[in-house]
């Protein structure tokens, strides 16, 4: 490994997956309305349906865009196809939590890096998300602000923009992903340190992301973000 934990001065994040539980959220508010109409489902099966259904060419952003989700997967689940409970599963992203370790491991690594939120959901959702976060960021770009998402070389040229215009370069960067297709394998083409944290190493199958066209060997790999902090910790002790 060609550089130590200590060598960088930022830290980019993606958010959702990595920081936030998005597929709790999803699959609570769906088992919620499946309830609610007399009907029970498999989460991991409808994370399955959300995924094929979210990555079509006519998505919107999001999560503006499980409106138009919702109303693809919910015949295939047994639930009704109502608008109203598209919109009920958008707005659920307002009250998604975030992993148990994310904020303390935010908090923590921002004593000594500057933190970079990067992610393809809108601002007004990312408004909630970094509270429940705890606000732990230097600075933070959503697909409102890069006006494309990540893969898109893009959405980090914005990124490498704005460090550049405080005196450093992408080598001063470790990019932090749970997403092999939106980050790890598109940091990697660009040149970036990469941590992946495997969110669902204790579950088959890439869930509600975008299974990658190729596995790509992050610089550093952990399954949590207290073992990117302790791993910080124990480097810096």
């Amino acid at each position: 490994m060609s550089k130590s934990l200590s060598d960088f001065k930022y830290m980019t994040f993606d958010v959702v997956g990595t920081l936030i539980d998005f597929e709790g959220g999803i699959k609570a508010c769906l088992a919620e309305i499946a309830a609610e109409t007399g009907n029970d489902i498999d989460g991991e099966r409808a994370l399955s349906l959300y995924r094929e259904a979210r990555y079509s060419d006519d998505a919107d952003l999001f999560p503006d865009d499980l409106v138009r989700v919702y109303l693809t997967i919910a015949p295939t689940l047994g639930l009704p196809a109502d608008r109203k409970y598209g919109e009920r599963l958008r707005d659920s992203a307002k009250s998604w939590k975030g992993f148990a370790d994310s904020a303390a491991a935010l908090g923590t690594l921002a004593k000594n890096y500057r933190l970079v939120a990067m992610t393809n959901a809108r601002r007004w959702a990312f408004a909630f998300f970094e509270k429940e976060l705890g606000n732990p960021f230097h600075a933070t770009f959503t697909a409102d602000d890069t006006g494309t998402e990540k893969p898109d070389p893009a959405f980090f040229e914005a990124v490498f923009a704005y460090i550049a215009s405080e005196g450093h370069s992408k080598d001063d960067i470790l990019h932090v992903a749970q997403s092999q297709h939106h980050d790890i394998g598109i940091s990697r083409k660009l040149g970036l340190t990469n941590c992946w944290i495997e969110r669902r190493h204790a579950e088959k199958g890439y869930g509600g992301t975008i299974e990658p066209a190729e596995f790509t060997t992050p610089d550093y790999h952990f399954t949590s973000m207290a073992g990117l902090a302790g791993a910080v910790a124990a480097e810096r002790a």
